[in-house]
């Protein structure tokens, strides 16, 4: 088992990255290295939600991204966005799209992944590929370019289970570069986690007119 990372959390202290803002909507770029939630403890309560909320006090939370993630996150202004938004993920309505940075040259340009998961109990948060009890996850996932030793992917998740990409890829034999949790050796020696939520499709909640989002790959 890959050793857990240190517990003292550090987040980022920058400016809130706004992608877009309406009546209904706000898109926000997170840092990597922020919670999107508070944690347990005052020591973890700095959060993305805490910061949105102090710019905008009717925000409402819709879905998470891992701490070490970045990328686009979609916050609620109403409650009938919240709902609206909610189910769409319920549903699998919405279309997120991923880039990473991967150990190793992949020599296929494009392929599924389609493998269970389940928490790792005694190892939790780790989660793990389990056939017998696993949730039903999968993952798109495509090439942009290869080279120096590792690849860059787009990763389209069709589910969206906890750790889904992380795990995905260390199942394939490319873990995501600087993964505390699933990559080991020469492939954690880097400054971050290499994931970045890149674009996200979504049905407006006021009148339900597809639009998307991007937030610039920062590495």
């Amino acid at each position: 088992m890959p050793p857990l990372p240190p517990d003292n959390y550090a987040p980022p202290q920058e400016p809130l990255r706004l992608i877009h803002e309406d009546a209904h909507l706000l898109l926000v770029d997170k840092p990597s290295g922020l919670l999107s939630v508070p944690g347990r403890g005052p020591e973890l309560a700095d959060c993305l939600l805490s910061r949105v909320q102090a710019a905008f006090p009717d925000a409402l939370l819709v879905h998470r991204l891992d701490r070490d993630t970045s990328g686009l996150m979609v916050f609620a202004l109403t409650p009938h966005a919240q709902r609206h938004l909610g189910l769409q993920f319920e549903k699998r309505q919405m279309r997120k799209s991923y880039v990473a940075r991967v150990w190793g040259e992949m020599t296929e340009r494009t392929g599924t992944v389609d493998l269970p998961l389940i928490v790792d109990w005694p190892n939790r948060p780790l989660q793990k590929v389990d056939h017998e009890t696993g949730k039903p996850a999968v993952t798109d996932w495509r090439v942009l370019r290869t080279g120096a030793g590792e690849s860059r992917v787009r990763l389209s998740p069709k589910t969206g289970r906890s750790h889904q990409l992380r795990v995905h890829m260390q199942a394939l034999g490319h873990p995501i570069l600087g993964d505390p949790f699933y990559a080991t050796g020469a492939a954690l020696a880097f400054p971050r986690l290499m994931l970045h939520s890149e674009s996200l499709r979504l049905r407006h909640p006021d009148g339900g007119v597809g639009m998307t989002f991007r937030a610039p790959v920062p590495f």
